[in-house]
């Protein structure tokens, strides 16, 4: 039998789930591999993403979920509780607490106890937070424009908008499931 993934059709370049349908199309020709198309991309793009898009993070000794704390943080410019950091970074309530632990050591994070209820805390930059913040996020920025500065400024308008709707259409089916 042939092998299926070093064939590509006339020399066209294929990125790797191109070649993951024409491998489904061979196999099962009667499947709709068209949701593949989409979220096979995604998912390889997210994994892409995670591996190469942290680089300026990492040299500040941080992880992508730990920035996205530290930035809701800075973008909502307020105290925060542990829930609302969980829903503003799409994170459990689990890995809030070990971020926050992690973060909380490094002095980026304090924690104020409620006046009115002990078991809720609430969270804040310390100015040292606030700082790395400022100063990472438009390194950060950058890196990731860089890394899409190929794909030009309409497409990535374009894409932009494109995965809103996903987004949108995503968020009201799986909302709607949970109910």
């Amino acid at each position: 039998m042939e092998d299926i993934a070093e064939e590509a059709p006339d020399g066209v370049a294929e990125d790797a789930v191109a070649q993951v349908i024409r491998q489904w199309r061979h196999v099962h020709p009667d499947l709709d591999t068209a949701p593949i198309a989409v979220i096979g991309r995604l998912t390889r793009c997210v994994l892409l993403l995670q591996q190469a898009g942290d680089a300026p993070l990492r040299e500040y000794g941080l992880t992508r979920p730990e920035f996205d704390l530290l930035a809701a943080l800075r973008r909502l410019d307020r105290e925060l509780t542990p829930g609302r950091i969980a829903r503003e970074t799409f994170a459990s309530g689990a890995a809030v607490t070990k971020r926050l632990r992690v973060l909380e050591e490094r002095g980026l994070v304090s924690r104020r106890p409620d006046d009115r209820d002990r078991r809720v805390f609430h969270l804040a930059l310390t100015e040292q937070g606030r700082a790395l913040t400022d100063r990472l996020l438009p390194r950060q920025l950058r890196y990731e424009r860089d890394l899409l500065a190929a794909m030009g400024a309409d497409r990535q308008r374009e894409l932009g908008d494109l995965l809103g709707e996903l987004l949108l259409l995503l968020e009201g089916r799986l909302r709607a499931r949970q109910l």
